[in-house]
């Protein structure tokens, strides 16, 4: 049946109709500083962009080049990754040395004149972003794959040549926008990291020689807690219940719970103060042991939680971004269990630089600035994600 979000003018038709050779690339586990460059899986980002930062070369004869080298035009198609990943796609368009590709991807040529690379580019990263190729995934441990057959299987809209071109590069300028925003935030963010590192180093190694003290004399540790939930009269909404979620994301501040807490279980549960540093003590996961993040309203929080207070001669800014930067040191007093704990007494005891107060309060005059900027451009960031979003959905439902 007819997709019905298609213009009648498009076709839709089998993947399999529209390309020519689908091919897959060879295994190679050597590293060769000599060979010949090799696409492998890392260097596929998920907007469909080649990246060459990280160059992996393998020995290739001429007859394993003239096999698997790429031509301008080809699509790379990841066809195998983690379920999240498989389906990663890219067009090439040319490099000064030859290219070969690795057997995680399959290489699509399209049929001249039918379909454009770049057009098939965008409609398989849209697929992508639609989880579609998750869908077709056979599974084994943490790997998925998508079968040939399967993929050339799925039926794409056809318009015109030139409108295909069109909307390709309509889609190419979108993704490219995006991109730029997210590489501001992630420049903020950098210049955020170098500022405090020049100003006091790293606080893990201290090469400055700064003073230190444990965490229990520069700030009051509270750890958080559960109110008993056969008491359903402690949940509500007087006040933000914080879970490691609201933790464990690229934000420095808390995110919004989704859960509260009633007058009556605020009066039991353990609350934060404005401008005290939430930090990850018990975790599924290691990694996630000492996340951060920085109250900016007053909110309660649980048990896998503690919080810093910073006390009136330490600056609460330069003491968050301490911490993020001291993550490793408050993993080392984690316990040696998978999950992982550390408890109140043990990140008491982790020893924190105590710079001059007056340099402390200058990084946390920076710290504010620079708050500010992320915060303008995650909130211009995520309003223009929705924009793209329905950019793209019209773009093959033919609205553009």
């Amino acid at each position: 049946m007819r997709d019905v979000t298609v213009p009648r003018t498009w076709e839709m038709v089998p993947l399999g109709d529209v390309i020519r050779e689908a091919k897959s690339g060879f295994a190679s586990g050597e590293n060769s500083s000599q060979g010949v460059l090799q696409v492998r899986m890392n260097n596929v980002d998920t907007e469909g962009n080649l990246d060459f930062r990280e160059p992996r070369r393998v020995p290739a004869s001429e007859a394993v080049i003239s096999a698997f080298g790429l031509r301008p035009g080809d699509v790379l198609f990841n066809n195998t990754n983690s379920p999240e990943l498989v389906g990663k796609s890219a067009v090439f368009f040319g490099h000064p040395e030859p290219v070969v590709f690795s057997n995680h991807f399959t290489r699509l040529r399209t049929v001249e004149g039918r379909l454009d690379p770049s057009f098939l580019r965008r409609w398989l990263v849209r697929q992508w972003e639609k989880q579609v190729f998750r869908g077709l995934c056979t599974r084994w441990v943490n790997q998925a794959a998508v079968r040939k057959e399967a993929l050339l299987s799925l039926k794409i809209p056809l318009p015109r040549l030139p409108e295909q071109q069109r909307i390709a590069a309509i889609l190419d300028k979108a993704y490219a926008i995006r991109r730029k925003r997210q590489e501001t935030i992630a420049l903020t963010e950098e210049l955020l990291r170098s500022t405090f590192l020049e100003m006091f180093g790293d606080p893990v190694t201290n090469p400055k020689r700064w003073p230190t003290k444990p965490i229990c004399e520069i700030a009051t540790v509270t750890t958080g807690n559960t109110p008993p939930r056969e008491n359903p009269a402690y949940y509500g909404d007087s006040i933000e219940w914080i879970k490691s979620d609201n933790i464990n994301t690229r934000h420095h501040l808390v995110t919004k719970a989704t859960e509260g807490l009633s007058a009556e279980g605020r009066a039991v549960g353990r609350v934060a103060p404005v401008d005290s540093t939430l930090i990850t003590c018990i975790a599924g996961s290691r990694d996630c042991i000492g996340n951060a993040a920085l109250t900016d309203r007053e909110v309660a929080f649980n048990q896998q939680i503690s919080a810093l207070t910073a006390n009136e001669d330490v600056d609460p800014y330069f003491l968050y971004v301490q911490v993020l930067l001291a993550k490793r040191l408050i993993q080392t007093a984690s316990t040696n269990s998978m999950k992982g704990m550390v408890s109140k007494g043990r990140l008491e005891d982790v020893e924190l630089i105590v710079p001059p107060e007056q340099l402390q309060r200058q990084f946390g005059d920076c710290f504010r600035t620079l708050l500010g900027l992320t915060k303008k451009a995650t909130c211009f960031y995520e309003e223009s994600e929705q924009l793209f979003g329905s950019l793209v959905q019209r773009a093959f439902r033919g609205e553009l």
